[in-house]
């Protein structure tokens, strides 16, 4: 087994990021590519389409193909073709991105040769309506007609688990699904096609370019450094709102609503920032997202044990210890060609007790969006490939007074050849990983092999004392 401690650690500042990585317009263009000859239509039809919807909650599958998010309101890309006459060849058309009255000048973001086409009906109510093509005719005129088979991606695809027709439940709105279905005629030709962005293996954002890789790493470095400018200046008797402002928030989309909360607004779990006081001896969460990273931690507000309650004084002993041995394990596990099943299996192993409240897929796939999807949870064989970015995200969720501990950062896989063109491309954010690296092995005790690359700037430093940051949790011995 291997023996932990929560010894003194100095956590070196790995810097943040002066360079800030994008995606060419090339890539995009190779993405666009990659769909099209992806998406399979049945024999008899002559035309085929995608419609990516997006809106602004909803947006990482349209932005994979576009560089575009919708701010306020919806939006929606359309790739046609027709049938050649070479067989099983197709011709397709200029992309189209509709978009509403806002969004027209936001869509010169676009690097892609494409035509935009205004459709008012995405525009929020009260704003300008009349100006623009109906939605039928926008299809018709993007090639869509009777027969056409239409592949829509949302952002969300189903099994048999959950209809005896997944490929007929679409998460995009009904007036578009609607509207598709009374054009093309047949029901079945429309249909919910998000895997080719989202299968855990083999969907086109679960594997990534080194750019994106190195666009990710730059969200992560700032996502961490929030999280450690919170614990390295927390105080008992702050606002929550105070806390939050030690995040030192740049203005980076976030992925998700920013959380920190404290005492009993803790079980809340997803809880935004208050006006109320943080105590000393309660407990206290926090978690920032920005596109491509997220970091959590959450303890107790005390400088040690003392100061916690009495009935969880051993919260280091009974919560903490085994919970760090279940991570770094994990650490030392993941890998390219290792199986899910065998992260989620660690996990369990651990801290598999009721008493943990361990729910949730111990790691998923992040990208722009918080969660892409996962190969890891119980009995998978989906194995890990080199391009993947994976958030570390084992949450104990005990419903008892011992609260929770946790360690969320974000890793990516990289084989050799991806490992040495991230280093050519970014030399920059390589020195941070490689730092990040040493300081894991060195400092913490955790081994990681040569294609991991930790992306956050507080690397599984996990201080369950949150007024006596530089006391961590380390590896003492196996």
């Amino acid at each position: 087994m291997t023996n932990v401690e929560l010894a003194k650690i100095d956590l070196p500042e790995f810097g943040l990021p002066t360079v800030e990585p994008s995606i060419p317009a090339e890539t995009y263009e190779k993405r666009v590519g990659t769909v099209q000859r992806r998406l399979s239509a049945p024999q008899h039809t002559e035309h085929m389409a995608l419609v990516v919807y997006g809106d602004r909650e909803h947006f990482a599958n349209l932005a994979y193909l576009t560089g575009y998010d919708p701010r306020f309101e919806e939006a929606m890309l359309i790739l046609s073709s027709k049938r050649a006459g070479t067989p099983g060849t197709q011709v397709w058309n200029t992309p189209i991105l509709v978009v509403g009255n806002e969004g027209w000048s936001y869509a010169e973001i676009v690097p892609i040769q494409h035509q935009r086409v205004l459709y008012q009906s995405f525009s929020l109510l009260g704003q300008a309506r009349g100006d623009s093509l109906s939605l039928e005719e926008i299809f018709h005129q993007a090639g869509i007609l009777p027969g056409s088979y239409v592949g829509v991606v949302g952002w969300k695809y189903f099994d048999e688990r959950e209809s005896y027709t997944p490929r007929t439940w679409i998460d995009a709105p009904a007036f578009i699904v609607d509207t598709l279905r009374d054009i093309v005629g047949d029901r079945s030709l429309v249909s919910n096609v998000t895997h080719l962005f989202q299968d855990p293996l083999d969907g086109l954002r679960a594997v990534n370019e080194v750019d994106q890789l190195a666009a990710f790493e730059f969200a992560a470095t700032h996502t961490a450094q929030a999280l450690r400018n919170v614990i390295f200046g927390l105080k008992a008797g702050m606002t929550e709102h105070e806390a939050t402002r030690l995040m030192q928030l740049n203005g980076i989309p976030i992925s998700v609503h920013v959380m920190l909360s404290s005492g009993p607004r803790v079980g809340l779990g997803l809880a935004s920032p208050s006006m109320r006081a943080i105590q000393q001896g309660e407990p206290m969460m926090m978690a920032l997202g920005l596109w491509g990273g997220l970091n959590a931690r959450a303890g107790f507000v005390v400088h040690d044990d003392s100061e916690l309650p009495a009935d969880i004084r051993d919260y280091v002993e009974k919560l903490v210890a085994p919970y760090f041995r279940a991570v770094v394990e994990w650490y030392e596990r993941v890998g390219i060609g290792v199986k899910g099943g065998e992260l989620y299996d660690i996990i369990h192993k651990h801290i598999g007790d009721p008493f943990f409240g361990v729910g949730l897929n111990p790691g998923h796939l992040i990208h722009l969006d918080e969660w892409v999807h996962s190969p890891i949870y119980k009995g998978s064989d989906l194995q890990l490939k080199s391009g993947m970015a994976i958030q570390v995200d084992v949450i104990p969720a005990t419903h008892s007074p011992y609260f929770t501990t946790n360690i969320e950062d974000g890793i990516a896989l990289a084989d050799e050849e991806l490992r040495a063109e991230f280093e050519r491309k970014y030399p920059e954010a390589w020195g941070r990983i490689q730092e990040r690296r040493r300081f894991m092995e060195q400092v913490i005790g955790i081994h990681l092999k040569p294609e991991v690359l930790p992306f956050s700037n507080i690397p599984a430093y996990l201080p369950p004392y949150l007024l006596n940051p530089g006391m961590a949790m380390r590896v003492t011995g196996k």
